[in-house]
């Protein structure tokens, strides 16, 4: 990458992980979806790094959602897991590698659920935690969405010591707008055979 294309990575960074630290102070989750909402809008609108591709984005309006669902905001007991060394296919043609650390356990509209919960495996690290569900492939993108991917800033935080996992804020990967970008998919494990209809919708 050119160096101004570096420093526009930088500052789209710098946003994502000042936009979720305001998330994790805000004392009303709907208020803070719709600040994330609106901020993610803006930066896929007018960002340099924006997934959208620049021929598109001056008719681009808005990212399309789920409504806003209290119930999907769940809190996750995470319990130790074998470490589990995982080599993640990407949408290009190389993989990625993950450690698998724990399992997330919750409940979400009366169902117990379970998700892998990974660790980067290079340089720094950061937890990933994504997911392909009921919705997958009909009214969302097909290869699944992201809860957590905490080396890009998007993290929800913890309340005490569970895991905040609110599918309100599922988001696509870059790569659902655009295959110039190489994103890693949701593996087996984290296939979700109910329809999680909360968070981003299909592009």
């Amino acid at each position: 990458m050119k160096p101004n294309e570096v420093f526009d990575l930088l500052d789209w960074k710098r946003r994502i992980f000042d936009l979720y630290a305001r998330i994790r102070a805000a004392d009303e989750p709907h208020r803070a979806w719709e600040m994330w909402r609106a901020e993610r809008n803006e930066m896929f609108k007018a960002h340099p790094q924006s997934p959208i591709p620049e021929q598109e984005r001056a008719a681009f309006r808005e990212l399309p959602f789920f409504d806003y669902d209290p119930a999907a905001r769940v809190l996750a007991e995470v319990v130790e897991a074998e470490p589990m060394r995982y080599d993640i296919p990407t949408s290009g043609d190389e993989t990625m590698a993950f450690s698998r650390f724990g399992i997330a356990r919750f409940e979400l509209h009366g169902t117990t659920l379970e998700l892998e919960t990974y660790w980067l495996a290079t340089y720094g690290g950061g937890i990933f935690v994504p997911f392909r569900d009921g919705t997958s492939g009909k009214t969302t993108y097909g290869a699944g969405r992201y809860l957590l991917d905490t080396v890009k800033g998007s993290d929800q935080g913890m309340d005490g010591d569970r895991l905040v996992l609110d599918f309100n804020f599922a988001c696509n990967p870059s790569c659902a707008y655009d295959p110039r970008w190489v994103c890693p998919l949701a593996p087996p494990p984290n296939r979700l055979a109910t329809a999680v209809e909360a968070g981003e919708r299909y592009p």
